[in-house]
């Protein structure tokens, strides 16, 4: 089936959280989340390092969209349940409709860090990858000294499947880093791990 007629639901809930695709009139909230989190989100994401002005956002927001309907990315809000708050970021991203097999990407506001929000987000983005979207495999990557997101990956049972080493020059230091590569599967041909 071409991506394009897959048909699955634009948000989904937690026990906390709203997850959904991006909607005009998101741009500024957003931004705000970002901005407030900018310090401790630079490190890991180079989007991060500067900060897009309002309406770049929402043309991001509107571009992500598009994406998300295409099929080719699905970016994701997450928002405390009940209300219009963003408290961060997340989406399955490298997509590979033919396996199916996705990448989750996260990050949390700062005022809502270590609060379980990333793990409950994780946890309910790779049962909606598995059950609703048929995933075979779902990875979460991550910089080998992003200690935070790594404890995510793994204390939510993904399995380390390797390090990519000198894999990417680091965007603040120009450095080589290494990525680590962690996975769950699922499906008839499921490897038990």
């Amino acid at each position: 089936m071409e991506p394009i007629l897959r048909d699955f639901p634009y948000q989904f809930e937690t026990e906390r959280l709203t997850i959904r695709g991006p909607l005009p009139g998101d741009g500024r909230r957003i931004r705000e989340a970002a901005l407030e989190s900018q310090a401790e989100l630079k490190p890991w994401m180079p989007w991060a390092v500067n900060i897009d002005s309002e309406e770049g956002y929402e043309k991001r927001v509107r571009e992500g969209q598009l994406k998300f309907l295409a099929r080719e990315d699905l970016w994701l809000m997450l928002l405390l349940k009940g209300s219009d708050t963003i408290i961060g970021g997340s989406g399955l991203h490298r997509i590979d409709w033919s396996v199916p097999k996705f990448e989750i990407g996260y990050w949390v506001r700062t005022s809502y860090g270590r609060q379980g929000y990333v793990t409950e987000a994780v946890t309910g983005i790779a049962e909606f990858a598995f059950d609703t979207l048929g995933a075979k495999r779902v990875e979460v990557r991550c910089d080998a000294k992003n200690v935070r997101s790594a404890a995510v990956a793994q204390r939510l049972g993904f399995t380390l499947e390797g390090t990519l080493h000198h894999d990417d020059r680091h965007h603040l230091t120009n450095a080589l880093r290494d990525t680590l590569i962690f996975a769950k599967i699922r499906g008839d041909d499921d490897k038990k791990r």
